[in-house]
């Protein structure tokens, strides 16, 4: 089942990775110094309403909560009910966070890429944030956690529940200024790619 999960995810991960060369193309290529990753930022912070801001600006800030109570879960769960297997489920959903994170983190020290606010006055934030804008955190680790769960629990009642979670705090991102979109397609992809990675190495051990 595990391995056809891992098949099914494949495809998701070269539509990212498309998607991302596409966007970085245009950056490169926009001959009038706006490139798509401008255009679409200043789209959303010129429409942004009231409701939808909250909206987004709370899922935002439920990245943490859903990184941290995820796997905590499952080891409490485990620890009560003692399944040794739900244990380490909690430890690999930790594991494929912890990392994706630890990576998105010397990727910005490498590109250095000033959040969108920086570069563009257009662009308006909901808030100021620190750091770097290349990739985002906050998509890699809620989408690492989104696709651990899912393949630990191959089920619509996880998968689908997960993944719009992961989906929405990722958009929240650029909804709310603080990211690109390419800064965004590339934090979902190393999310992604590190769950995918690490669960063929928890098959191969186990």
């Amino acid at each position: 089942m595990k391995s056809i999960i891992l098949f099914k995810t494949l495809p998701v991960i070269a539509i990212f990775i498309l998607f991302n060369l596409r966007l970085e193309a245009q950056v490169m290529q926009e001959p009038f110094g706006r490139s798509l990753d401008d255009r679409i930022m200043i789209h959303l912070a010129e429409n942004r309403t009231p409701e939808r801001t909250g909206f987004y600006y709370f899922m935002s800030k439920t990245n943490i909560y859903g990184n941290l109570l995820t796997p905590a879960g499952l080891l409490i769960g485990g620890t009560i009910s003692n399944d040794k297997a739900m244990r380490q489920n909690a430890l690999y959903v930790a594991s494929s966070s912890a990392i994706s994170y630890g990576t998105i983190l010397l990727i910005k020290r490498i590109f250095k890429r000033p959040r969108p606010f920086r570069g563009n006055f257009r662009i308006v934030p909901v808030y100021i944030a620190g750091d770097y804008s290349f990739p985002s955190g906050h998509a890699s680790s809620s989408m690492s956690t989104a696709t651990s769960l899912s393949m630990l629990y191959p089920k619509w009642y996880v998968i689908a529940p997960a993944f719009l979670w992961a989906g929405s705090v990722s958009y929240s991102r650029m909804y709310l200024g603080l990211h690109y979109p390419s800064d965004v397609a590339t934090g979902t992809l190393i999310g992604a790619g590190t769950s995918v990675y690490l669960n063929t190495i928890r098959n191969r051990v186990q």
